[in-house]
């Protein structure tokens, strides 16, 4: 993200970028890992661009934070794992947009928030449904009551961010380590890889006995790719497997 004027707020121009972006990126089989970085120092995305929301009439404003919804849906969506890289503040709808990836890494530089109730407001793209599902219903009220901004170290300890890092003099250690888990990821066979996050991401919304039979679709559709076969290849004949996503 680098929109340095407006601290990357999610403004009605960027918002379409980024949709864009993820209609390349969902159709791209080349792309097996996804991360989501600022290049504005400081900051990872400030949130709504409420200059704007303050130009918009009711109707236009629950309008454009239904499509601000959609987005973080567009996201969490996408088929191949996805990583936010927090440097800076993360508030409202920055926060949103890191909520809505697989997995974050913060550095120590963060400032994390949903503080739509200190503006009026409440987190309309997600931020009341994603942060309870991962921190707990008692901690997420707590948060979205107070509007209260948390650093990378207390996220971490609440199990907001998979790892928090000391920000480097470069300004970017949170993407450093988001690159390097990347980099673990990369090699494993994107297939099962993809298969693994459908099979998590809707068994959890279900009870347990529906969400095995998901993990069954899911085993089901991997066992005949050429991947596996691969895989299965390479154990026996002692050697690392190259996976082509097939």
């Amino acid at each position: 993200m680098n929109r340095p004027h407006a601290k990357n707020a999610l403004g009605k121009v960027f918002v379409d970028e980024l949709y864009e972006t993820l209609d390349i990126l969902r159709y791209d089989e080349n792309v097996r890992v996804v991360i989501i970085k600022s290049n504005v120092k400081g900051v990872f995305c400030a949130g709504a661009d409420l200059k704007q929301r303050a130009q918009m009439t009711d109707s236009q404003a629950v309008h454009f934070v239904q499509r601000l919804r959609s987005l973080m849906d567009g996201v969490a969506s996408l088929p191949m794992p996805t990583i936010a890289a927090i440097e800076g503040y993360a508030l409202g709808g920055g926060l949103e947009l890191a909520l809505a990836c697989d997995l974050r890494v913060a550095a120590s530089s963060a400032k994390m928030g949903l503080i739509e109730t200190t503006r009026g407001l409440f987190p309309g793209a997600g931020g009341s449904q994603r942060l309870p599902r991962c921190i707990g219903v008692g901690r997420a009220k707590e948060l979205i009551f107070t509007g209260r901004q948390i650093d990378g170290q207390e996220a971490y300890s609440i199990g907001l961010v998979n790892h928090a890092v000391l920000e480097n003099e470069e300004g970017d250690a949170a993407y450093q380590r988001a690159l390097a888990l990347a980099e673990e990821i990369v090699p494993r066979a994107p297939i099962a890889v993809k298969m693994s996050k459908v099979a998590i991401n809707r068994g959890t919304e279900v009870d347990i006995a529906s969400g095995m039979a998901i993990e069954g679709i899911c085993y089901t559709l991997n066992i005949p790719t050429k991947d596996r076969q691969e895989g299965m290849a390479a154990f026996i004949e002692k050697r690392p497997p190259k996976f082509i996503g097939k």
